[in-house]
């Protein structure tokens, strides 16, 4: 490939990543990742089989709780593996949406 070629292919593709840039982080993703939770923490955090209610809890706490299983702080059976799958936007954006979950 040649330079001007290699030049005008990243700069459109550089133009063509500004708009992906300017929309910002997705407005449903807490909601979306929330659905893996359900399986043990109920629907929209709101636990029936005795585990964690998750819906309602403040969400500095709930960032705290999933960065302490992220580096071993919290020891647990499941979690510390699960949340180390999550970057820190991930985890803010569960936090802040089971922190706006009605709790029951």
């Amino acid at each position: 490939m040649s330079r001007p070629l290699l030049v005008a292919a990243l700069a459109s593709g550089a133009v063509l990543a500004v708009p992906a840039l300017a929309q910002g982080t997705d407005p449903n993703l807490g909601r979306n990742l929330a659905a893996a939770c359900a399986n043990c923490h109920g629907t929209n955090g709101v636990s029936l089989q005795g585990m964690p209610n998750l819906a309602g809890q403040q969400r500095a706490y709930l960032v705290q709780q999933m960065q302490d299983f992220k580096t071993g702080k919290r020891p647990a059976t499941i979690m510390h593996q699960i949340a180390k799958g999550y970057s820190d936007e991930q985890i803010d954006a569960l936090a802040a949406y089971f922190s706006a979950q009605k709790a029951r």
